[in-house]
């Protein structure tokens, strides 16, 4: 019997995240390497690895909406993986038309 590959917490959140916003733009970067040692990373007062990401979405959904109230959408659509693991989430939100280059700084 073949073993199911269970998702990793960063394809689940671009599975939700996708799903939810149908972005022209997607990133999740896991950038729990970089903060090992820190609470809540492997080692530290944690939850293992998988714990720290950063989030870059464009997304016509958030026309009209302001910072906090694109955090606060991104953050109740994640909430299952903030309650179960996930200690850190920096989010960069932007509407079409918002990205003054096709880089993010």
């Amino acid at each position: 019997m073949e073993s199911v590959k269970k998702p990793t917490m960063r394809e689940r959140m671009e599975g939700k995240l996708g799903t939810a916003f149908a972005p022209e733009f997607l990133s999740v970067i896991d950038e729990s390497e970089s903060h090992a040692g820190h609470m809540g990373h492997a080692g530290g007062a944690g939850h293992g690895r998988e714990t720290h990401f950063r989030v870059r979405i464009v997304s016509a959904k958030f026309e009209g909406l302001n910072r906090i109230d694109r955090h606060r959408v991104v953050n109740s659509i994640l909430a299952d993986e903030l309650a179960n693991g996930v200690h850190a989430l920096a989010l960069d939100l932007k509407a079409p038309g918002e990205m003054k280059s096709k880089v993010w700084t």
